[in-house]
Parts: C-alpha cells; structure tokens; sequence
C-alpha cells in the first residue's frame, strides 16, 4: 500500500474515533506505531496529514549521474566459496573429462542428486504476492503463510541423462548415510543406466559422505 493510502486509511480510521494503537493492530504492521502516532497529532493540529519530506531516504544508489551513466542496479549472484585448492582440483576435472570423453560419451552420464523437501513448500518472500486493497483484505484472502518451527523433512533422490529420468526414490529414515544410499539408490541407478544405455554408461554423483564412503567405490 502506498503512502497516500495508509494516510487515507489513517485519517478516516482516526476521524472515526480509533485510537492510534487501534489502527496499529488494524494494519496488521503495515505502519509503525510511531508513524501513526505522529499522524495522528498531525491531525489534531491541522486536520490532515501533510508531509513536508518523502518518507524514504536519500537516494544512494540510484542518483542523477548514475542513471545519466546509463547503470542500473543489478542484483548480486550467490555462488559457492570455493578454496584455490578446490578451484583447481574443479579444473583439473574438467580438462581430465575434455582430454577422456568424447561429445558421445557425455550423452551417457547418469547424473544425480538429492534434495530435502520439508511439507510447509518453498515460499518465495520476494515474488509470493496477494493482490488485496489493505492487509486485512489480503488476511482474508491467502495474504498469510504458515510456517512450522519444526516441519516434517523428507529426502528425496533422482536420476537424470540424456535418454530421461529415473523414478523418484523416497529416503525418508532420515539421515541418509551409505548404508542407506546403497540399499535404497543405487540399485535404482544400476538398473535405469542399463536400462538406457547398456553396459556402457558413467554414473555421476557429488561428494557428499555417504556418496565418498569406501564401500560404494567397489
């Protein structure tokens, strides 16, 4: 909500009698105590509420020579920290996988992986919107999103190549060591690569524990 709204919604909510803390708990936190407080003596004194500044800051970023620079503000990207010695080791992988395999053979890699899903879903906080008229509207229609402290977790492991998908495998004994990884996936992965590509397939995984452990090397 703009500026403007909340002070609309402020000055009628005030002009009907609710008191500053009233109209707090009715915005739900859209607008600090504060802030309302302040209009409301504002209010008192003149009738209106009349802001002689923009309540934001100064520009920093976006100023008059920047945008004259033609910059514009471009969101930074997360990537790993990597060590020097993992960096190289990362390169040497790839010159090794450039010097041994052909463009054939890469069609022939199983990849996979797993990733933990916990039943609250993936809320996004900077994209998941609801199109309401004030917060208690949008309260009233999907505007909240329940979180648990502790939500159930579930691991969940797949296959990918070029000729498609493994089925879904479900580790849900929670921590997934080797002993697990060997029972549950890998006879998976054993029987989809040879099912897609005979005897003659790669099959590629990360270096997470369970994934290292001496016994899978066999």
């Amino acid at each position: 909500m703009k500026s403007k709204d909340l002070q609309k919604v402020v000055l009628s909510k005030y002009q009907k009698g609710d008191t500053p803390k009233q109209i707090y708990h009715d915005l739900n936190g859209g607008l600090g105590l504060s802030t309302i407080e302040r209009w409301c003596q504002r209010i008192r004194l003149s009738g209106t509420i009349t802001l002689s500044k923009l309540p934001s800051g100064p520009r920093l970023a976006r100023t008059k020579e920047n945008i004259q620079k033609g910059y514009i503000p471009i969101q930074k990207v997360i990537e790993p920290l990597l060590s020097g010695d993992q960096k190289l080791k990362r390169k040497q992988f790839a010159n090794w996988v450039r010097t041994n395999f052909r463009k054939e053979d890469t069609l022939k890699i199983l990849f996979s992986d797993e990733k933990m899903f916990d039943i609250d879903g993936v809320y996004n906080t900077q994209n998941d919107r609801a199109w309401a008229v004030d917060r208690a509207d949008a309260d009233k229609n999907g505007g909240t999103q329940q979180k648990r402290k502790f939500p159930q977790k579930v691991m969940v492991w797949l296959g990918a190549c070029s000729k498609g998908l493994t089925p879904l495998v479900i580790l849900d004994e929670g921590t997934v060591d080797h002993t697990v990884y060997i029972e549950k996936v890998l006879p998976i992965a054993l029987k989809y690569g040879n099912q897609f590509f005979g005897s003659d397939w790669v099959f590629q995984q990360d270096g997470a524990k369970p994934h290292s452990h001496h016994l899978l090397q066999k």
